[in-house]
């Protein structure tokens, strides 16, 4: 299992759109075939600041979901509304270690 958490800023003025098309790209996301969660994830003391939780079974499932059309659609979209790149930090889950746990 892998686990990617991204971290977002957007530009104050596009907060309401980018989270519109995230939870576009999230509703494909949990879709798709080794998806165990994508969560969406707002900065309570900043709301420009978003953190996204994708967790995959695989590395390869995690590459596949770059090659989605509703993740295409979503990075090419939001990429003019973020303050800064994006940052992605994959992750080794240490526990739960069962995937009825998940």
């Amino acid at each position: 299992m892998i686990v990617t958490l991204v971290e977002v800023y957007v530009i104050a003025e596009h907060v309401e759109a980018f989270i519109a098309a995230t939870v576009e790209n999230h509703q494909g996301s949990v879709q798709e075939p080794g998806n165990l969660r994508f969560d969406i994830l707002q900065h309570r003391d900043d709301p420009t600041c978003f953190t996204l939780y994708e967790a995959y079974e695989s590395e390869d499932a995690a590459a596949k979901h770059k090659e989605t059309p509703h993740y295409l659609k979503w990075r090419e979209t939001v990429a003019p509304w973020m303050a800064k790149p994006r940052v992605g930090v994959p992750h080794r889950v240490v526990a739960p270690t069962e995937r009825a746990q998940w």
